[in-house]
């Protein structure tokens, strides 16, 4: 009985690494940083489908603008950069592909100061 519950435990951790978790981001979740110009990086547990993948931008004023998401430098990875920023509450909406097939998405809020 004890061999079966250690499968099943092993089976449901595997299939809980294929969802991608979003591990580190920069700007970091709620910090404020300098614009104009702002480097975004979005590290995950997992490789991800770049192609597949969506970068936005919310601005202050709740407008989505796309962000094009550069060429990955690590399968985990997801970076772009947003120009232009005025002084405000901005974030940054993300949609990735896992290799499990399963989409997750979120939000990382950052205030921008000095532009």
């Amino acid at each position: 009985m004890w061999i079966a519950a250690a499968i099943a435990l092993l089976l449901v951790g595997h299939l809980v690494e294929g969802h991608a978790i979003l591990k580190q981001t920069s700007p970091a979740a709620g910090s404020t940083v300098t614009g104009p110009d702002v480097p975004i990086m979005l590290k995950f547990n997992v490789r991800i489908d770049a192609t597949r993948s969506k970068l936005q931008l919310m601005t202050p004023e709740n407008k989505m603008l796309d962000l094009r998401v550069e060429k990955q430098a690590s399968p985990d990875i997801l970076t772009a950069k947003a120009t232009g920023l005025s002084a405000g509450e901005y974030k940054i909406a993300w949609q990735v592909l896992a290799p499990d097939g399963h989409i997750t998405r979120g939000l990382v809020p950052f205030k921008v100061v000095g532009s």
